[in-house]
């Protein structure tokens, strides 16, 4: 590369030596030609820098080929990657797209399986209540595993799913077993409560039980417990039972009813058999009821009598008489009628001498202490049916406790504890309540007879205070006045029967 320079630098020398030999025009023969000189000197370095650019473009030309070949291997080689670029983005492109293919695929198998484990779930739940009492003690740790299983997080969806197919197994094998009947060891209770070891067998929709000591009976369902209720048949038939739960071969119990009847049959009741259930305080309650029976109907019976005995005539009659000033008449009037008020104004009047009001009073109380005859103790049993009630509800709580306290097996005598508390409280509020009825009706009737006793009283007090200072219309009427005093005191007793007996 310096080589051209130099021939550069020398050729522009000679320009200014040129210029300067030609400012010059005579030359010196004394000495040498400068001129030839530098012209020598210029050729000569002008022939060595042409032979060095020759010499360079031979090297240029001699490393331009590897060159030309090493760019052109380069570019082939960016071509051959930007084909595998190409590549690889259409590969990463296809896999995103088989990426969510396959993540939209697994959602769908996920949400498959949710649904078929709903699936499963409901069948445990319809099976729970498909099974019969008895296979509850056999079904019933399979069944609460699978219903359980959703709430366990330890669970992964493979073993949820084992557990569920496997419960779906359990149910077609016992299908296989149920056709022509099956047998299988269990436990039952019997009527008293007892807790027995025995052997099941189910026949359609019929369950038997025979017990380690021979007894057999029905299995049915009992609330509150997983162990059935066994009931016995009665006759020829509770011992042909136990032949055909050993041996497989008897008289079968069919019911075509597929237990309802059986189930009416349980849980068919009646008065007799709820006051038994009751317990022992059911007597005092039950005689409760009858006072309070017999009660009500005296009443009622004294109170139609005295309303048929009733006379507004007699009433117009006594009053008619007073107004006259005929007391005697008056006081006849009412000893002749059965009428309660007419018979108390007129015991009032006869006794009118000592005082007036005083026998209004007295003969009022004693007409009003009449009707409110029993109905103390009608007020008594109202008030006492709730508590005992609420005694019988404390001893049948105490008597379940006791049992809870104890044997558990036995729920049949828990159930009945709760069951006499129930009963004892709603036959004491059911009196109570019963009783209120009448003794309201017969207190709203004293109520009536006392005011209607009172008004007549006080019009009587009025015609007859009013008439204490006029002068007797008649010398019958003064003679009945004069010697009704007389009488009235003479005889107190007798006038105060006689009143009463009307």
């Amino acid at each position: 590369m310096t080589t051209p320079i130099h021939a550069i630098v020398v050729a522009v020398g000679l320009a200014f030596a040129g210029s300067a030999i030609a400012q010059d025009a005579t030359p010196s023969p004394s000495r040498p030609d400068p001129i030839s000189s530098v012209a020598r000197s210029a050729e000569e370095r002008l022939e060595k820098s042409i032979a060095e650019l020759n010499t360079l473009r031979e090297q240029i030309a001699a490393e331009k080929l590897p060159m030309s070949q090493q760019i052109s291997a380069l570019e082939e080689r960016l071509s051959e990657l930007r084909k595998e670029n190409d590549q690889v983005t259409r590969l990463v492109d296809a896999g995103a797209l088989e990426m969510a293919q396959i993540r939209q695929g697994t959602k769908a198998r996920q949400d498959e399986l949710t649904y078929v484990g709903n699936l499963l779930d409901e069948f445990a739940r319809n099976l729970e209540t498909r099974v019969n009492v008895g296979e509850s003690q056999v079904l019933g740790s399979a069944i609460a595993s699978v219903k359980d299983a959703p709430e366990n997080k330890s669970l992964s969806v493979s073993e949820r799913l084992a557990l569920q197919t496997g419960l779906v197994n359990t149910a077609i094998r016992r299908l296989d077993d149920a056709v022509g009947g099956m047998k299988f060891k269990g436990t039952g209770v019997d009527m008293s409560g007892t807790v027995s070891e025995g052997e099941f067998a189910m026949i359609g929709p019929v369950a038997l039980f025979r017990a380690a000591s021979g007894a057999a009976g029905v299995a049915v369902a009992q609330q509150g417990s997983e162990r059935p209720l066994i009931r016995p048949l009665e006759g020829d038939m509770q011992s042909e039972l136990s032949t055909l739960i050993a041996t497989g071969e008897g008289t079968l119990p069919l019911d075509p009813s597929r237990g309802a009847a059986l189930k009416a049959l349980v849980q068919k009741t009646n008065l007799v058999h709820i006051f038994i259930k009751g317990g022992p305080i059911m007597w005092p309650i039950l005689v409760a009821s009858l006072v309070a029976l017999a009660v009500v109907l005296e009443r009622v019976i004294f109170l139609l009598n005295e309303g048929r005995k009733r006379s507004r005539k007699a009433m117009n009659r006594f009053f008619g008489e007073v107004e006259k000033g005929n007391l005697a008449a008056a006081i006849e009037v009412s000893k002749q009628t059965k009428d309660c008020v007419v018979n108390t104004l007129g015991y009032a009047l006869e006794h009118r001498d000592q005082s007036l009001t005083e026998a209004l009073t007295y003969s009022q109380n004693r007409a009003l202490s009449r009707f409110r005859r029993g109905l103390a103790v009608l007020d008594t049993i109202i008030t006492l049916a709730p508590l005992l009630g609420l005694l019988g509800t404390v001893a049948g709580m105490m008597g379940s406790f006791a049992v809870i306290g104890g044997d558990l097996s036995s729920p049949g005598a828990i159930t009945g504890g709760i069951a006499e508390a129930l009963i004892a409280t709603a036959a004491g509020l059911g009196i109570a309540i019963l009783c209120l009825l009448p003794f309201n009706y017969l207190n709203a009737k004293i109520e009536a007879i006392e005011t209607e006793l009172a008004t007549a009283a006080a019009h009587l007090k009025l015609l007859v205070e009013g008439d204490a200072g006029s002068k007797p219309r008649s010398g019958h009427s003064s003679h009945a006045v004069s010697h009704g005093a007389p009488h009235a005191s003479a005889h107190p007793v007798s006038a105060a029967a006689s009143s009463g007996g009307a």
